[in-house]
């Protein structure tokens, strides 16, 4: 049975990359989307997954590489760290060919550096693929607009509404962005592709991702211990005490399973920002906890929509991280990162969106309009904080945040009387 493509916000991106450069990696979990994503715009395909072929492959990459790039283009070559030679194969053929949109990698794992010669710098270009966003699998409306937000200073967003209600919400958290779970014709099953995902980890790639054998167990501890943890900057000994409360887990152990999980794209933390804007010992610095899709967290835990309908506090914080997914997705367009940043005097705000042209967002994530007014003040004592230190400086000077947003799980979109911007999820886009 045929299935409709559902347009990803990656597909531009890869569209420009491949008209200035001759090869694009994208990266990114497994189950994502990258391959399918890729195969609309490939005109020749390479899977070096395939199990009625693969040993060739291999066997043919080690000899002569060069007979695997052959093939109309842009050729694709999915899952290409199996073999690492072919990387630079890629960079010679664009040195050679001296064009663009020659080649599409994709690749699930982050390979081992060691095996290749050269970086591709200005060859090979590269792309970080997330799951779904909710506007890409048509649960967000869309009537709101990321980069208008941040380029229009009079885009009036005041009335518009979400169709999401929090049922809604916390099924789509659980769910997860991973594509296939939106062909599935119930809901149940449409669960089980998080829970299945998880289980791939714990069971196989944990320990095929670098060949070093890891105890499922252990892994699903570490996870479960992960997804307590989420959306806080607990310490590596908080997690680790936890992890030994049910099991064995060194403290190099530790380090070494999450770099793997890393290395999978299953976890993925949130840096900390540090203007200066106090004593540098006054700012955090620790990661905050985040996994690429709020439903690994969800699966790990074994929750199900039902139980956290009970649980709003357990959903709040898996509610930032479909947050912090869907926003970072929205900006690869725009050319963002996120941050967040806290302090020892316990201000905080969730998350500060970068733009690459020197502008920024600060950002809070609230469930529900109960706490608005508390995040609309840390987001003001923020801005308070920066023009203050300004007022010290003669060069160098911090600018104002472009916006201030607070993203909800409300219905309603509405401009405060401060200029704060109330967004629900259900209406964002990029």
């Amino acid at each position: 049975m045929n299935t409709i493509y559902l347009v990803r916000n990656i597909d531009s991106e890869l569209e420009s990359y491949l008209e200035a450069f001759g090869a694009v990696l994208i990266t990114g979990p497994k189950w994502c989307g990258k391959t399918t994503s890729a195969s609309m715009k490939a005109k020749s395909i390479l899977k070096l997954q395939d199990p009625d072929k693969s040993q060739g492959y291999l066997l043919t990459a080690q000899t002569k590489p060069s007979l695997l790039l052959e093939g109309d283009k842009p050729r694709l070559i999915d899952e290409w760290q199996m073999a690492p030679v072919l990387w630079d194969a890629i960079r010679t053929s664009v040195d050679n060919v001296r064009d663009e949109g020659l080649y599409i990698l994709t690749g699930s794992t982050v390979v081992d550096e060691s095996k290749i010669m050269h970086t591709g710098t200005g060859r090979i270009a590269r792309l970080k693929m997330y799951p779904m966003s909710l506007f890409e699998s048509k649960e967000s409306n869309g009537i709101i607009s990321l980069k208008q937000l941040f380029n229009d200073k009079n885009y009036n967003i005041d009335g518009l509404k979400s169709n999401l209600t929090i049922e809604n919400l916390i099924f789509a958290t659980c769910r997860g962005g991973w594509p296939s779970s939106l062909t599935k014709k119930t809901d149940a099953a449409k669960l089980l592709v998080a829970k299945s995902y998880l289980d791939n980890i714990i069971q196989i790639d944990i320990s095929t991702v670098d060949g070093k054998k890891r105890e499922p167990l252990k892994v699903q501890y570490l996870l479960r211990s992960y997804a307590r943890n989420i959306g806080t900057i607990s310490s590596n000994k908080t997690i680790i005490d936890d992890v030994n409360s049910n099991t064995n887990l060194s403290e190099s152990a530790y380090y070494e399973y999450v770099n793997a999980l890393n290395k999978l794209y299953v976890i993925e933390d949130i840096p900390a920002w540090n203007p200066s804007i106090r004593s540098k010992t006054s700012i955090r610095s620790s990661n905050k906890r985040m996994f690429i899709d709020p439903s690994i967290a969800a699966a790990a835990l074994g929750v199900s929509p039902q139980m956290l309908l009970q649980d709003f506090e357990t959903f709040g914080f898996m509610f930032e991280n479909l947050c912090v997914r869907d926003l970072k997705v929205y900006a690869t367009s725009l050319g963002g990162s996120l941050s967040y940043y806290r302090d020892r005097m316990n201000l905080e705000v969730d998350a500060v969106l970068h733009l690459n042209d020197g502008r920024f967002a600060l950002i809070e994530f609230k469930l529900g309009t109960k706490q608005i007014e508390e995040a609309a003040k840390h987001l003001l004592e923020v801005v308070d904080l920066i023009r203050k230190a300004n007022e010290t400086r003669n060069s160098q000077k911090l600018k104002d945040p472009e916006l201030l947003m607070i993203i909800t799980g409300g219905e309603m979109a509405y401009t405060r009387e401060d200029g704060i911007k109330i967004i629900p999820i259900g209406c964002l886009k990029h």
